[in-house]
C-alpha cells in the first residue's frame, strides 16, 4: 500500500511504563511525540506484571500532576509475610513509607487513558519497525519505518527516538556493533514463574534449604508463585504436583491448590548497557539495563530513565539547549549501579540464606546473620515490605 510521511518531536517505541510515561511528560509540556506499539491494546493492558512503585515513583508522578495513574488498583489488600524455615517473621510496617504496589498492566492502562484523554497519539499494532540515519548524517532527521495494522508503510521522521521496547525489542538491537559494552551477570539459579488461579496464601517470600519460594497476589482469586531452580531446569520437570508440594514445603504451612494457568523458566541476571544512546536514539528501561526481579526495582529504573530523559527533550525544544540530552547516559548511569549493587546484594542474601548448593554452608550463615541484622532495622518493614508486596 501507499506510505505515507510524517514528523514528530520524539518517535517513542514501546507502550510500556517507561514510553506511556515519557509521551505523557512531553505531551504536557507541549513537546510533538508518537508512540509506537507492536501490540494490540488489550494485549498491553492485560498482561501480567507486578509493580512495586516506591517513594521516587509516587513523588515523580505527584510533581507531574499524575498522581490519578496510581489509582484504581484491583488487586486486594493482603499482608506480606516473610517465612524462614517454616517461622514467620515479624515486620513493623514503616507508615511513613510511600511506596505501593499497583500491578504494571494497572498503571499502563492509567497512562493509556490519560495519555489518549489527553490527545496523544499512541499508534497500536505497528508491524516491522525499523531505526534509520540514527546518526542524523548532515542534520537530517532519524527515521522510524513501520506498518500500520492497515498493511499501510508509514514513515516518522523524528529529532529523538525513544526506545522504550524492552531487553529484546528493536531499538537496542538498530545500534552498530562496538558501540554499546554490555555488563552482566547471571545470578547461577532461575526461578520457575507460575500464575494460578488461586488466592495468594499465605501471602509473601519463604526462604528454606530446598530453595526460595513467593506467593504473591495478582487478584482476590489469582497469584503469582516463584520458586528457585536450577539454571538447566525445564518447565517439563515441574509438573503442578511438584510445584504445590515444593510451596507447601518451603513456606511451611499449607497452602491452597487449584488451577495452574501458566508457567515459565525465568533467568535471574542483571545487565546494564554502556552508553545508553547512539546519535538521535536514546535507551529507556529495560532496552538499556535489566535488574533481576528480586529487587522490584524495575518500575523505579524505567521511571527515572522516562524523567531524566523527558527534562532533557523539554529543555531542548523550550530552551535550544542541549546539554541534558548530551549529558543523558552519564546522569542515569551512576543511579543505575546504585540499584544494580543493591538488586545484587538483595538477590544473593535472600538465595544463599536458604539453599546451599550454590554457594555453600558459610555463605548460608552469613546472609542469615545479615538477615537478622535487617530485620532489627529500622528499614527492614519498608525493604521487605517492598519485596513481600512487589516481586516483579
Amino acid at each position: 500500500m501507499t506510505g505515507t510521511r510524517e514528523h514528530t518531536t520524539v518517535a517513542i517505541v514501546g507502550a510500556g511504563v517507561a514510553g506511556l510515561a515519557l509521551g505523557t511528560f512531553l505531551l504536557r509540556n507541549g513537546v510533538g511525540c508518537v508512540v509506537l506499539e507492536k501490540h494490540s491494546r488489550s494485549y498491553v493492558e492485560q498482561r501480567q506484571r507486578a509493580g512495586t512503585i516506591d517513594g521516587f515513583g509516587v513523588r515523580m508522578f505527584r510533581e507531574w500532576g499524575l498522581e490519578e495513574v496510581l489509582e484504581g488498583d484491583p488487586v486486594p489488600e493482603s499482608e506480606g509475610g516473610f517465612f524462614i524455615d517454616g517461622e514467620e517473621m515479624p515486620i513493623e510496617v514503616d507508615d511513613d513509607n510511600e511506596s505501593l504496589y499497583c500491578p504494571q498492566q494497572v498503571l499502563v492502562r492509567n497512562l493509556t487513558d490519560v495519555f489518549l484523554r489527553e490527545g496523544g497519539d499512541l499508534r497500536y499494532e505497528a508491524a516491522d519497525v525499523s531505526l534509520e540515519n540514527l546518526e542524523g548524517v548532515n542534520g537530517a532527521y532519524a527515521q522510524v519505518r513501520y506498518r500500520d495494522a492497515d498493511g499501510t508503510e508509514r514513515v516518522l521522521d523524528c529529532d529523538h527516538v525513544a526506545g522504550c521496547d524492552g531487553f529484546h525489542g528493536v531499538s537496542r538491537r538498530s545500534v552498530p556493533a562496538g558501540v554499546l559494552t554490555e555488563y552482566s551477570h547471571q545470578y547461577g539459579y532461575s526461578w520457575l514463574s507460575v500464575l494460578a488461579a488461586v488466592p495468594a496464601n499465605p501471602s509473601g517470600m519463604a526462604i528454606h534449604a530446598r530453595g526460595l519460594a513467593g506467593m504473591i497476589p495478582r487478584g482476590a482469586r489469582a497469584s503469582r508463585i516463584y520458586l528457585q531452580c536450577g539454571v538447566d531446569d525445564t518447565v517439563e520437570q515441574w509438573p503442578d504436583e511438584r510445584v504445590w508440594s515444593e510451596l507447601e514445603a518451603r513456606f511451611g504451612v499449607p497452602v491452597p491448590t487449584g488451577e495452574i494457568v501458566s508457567k515459565q523458566i525465568v533467568p535471574l541476571r542483571s545487565v546494564v548497557f554502556d552508553p545508553m544512546s547512539h546519535g538521535r536514539l536514546y535507551l529507556l528501561g529495560d532496552a538499556a539495563h535489566i535488574v533481576p526481579p528480586m529487587s522490584a526495582k524495575g518500575i523505579h529504573l524505567a521511571l527515572h530513565d522516562a524523567e531524566i530523559f523527558a527534562r532533557a527533550v523539554i529543555r531542548r525544544a523550550v530552551h535550544g539547549d542541549s546539554s541534558l540530552l548530551d549529558s543523558y547516559s552519564e546522569t542515569c548511569l551512576p543511579h543505575i549501579w546504585n540499584y544494580q549493587a543493591f538488586a545484587t546484594w538483595i538477590t544473593d542474601l535472600m538465595h544463599n540464606a536458604g539453599d546451599t548448593t550454590h554457594e555453600g554452608e558459610f555463605r548460608k550463615q552469613v546472609a542469615r546473620a545479615e538477615l537478622r541484622r535487617q530485620f532489627a532495622s529500622e528499614a527492614a518493614g519498608r525493604l521487605f515490605g517492598e519485596l513481600t508486596a512487589g516481586t516483579n
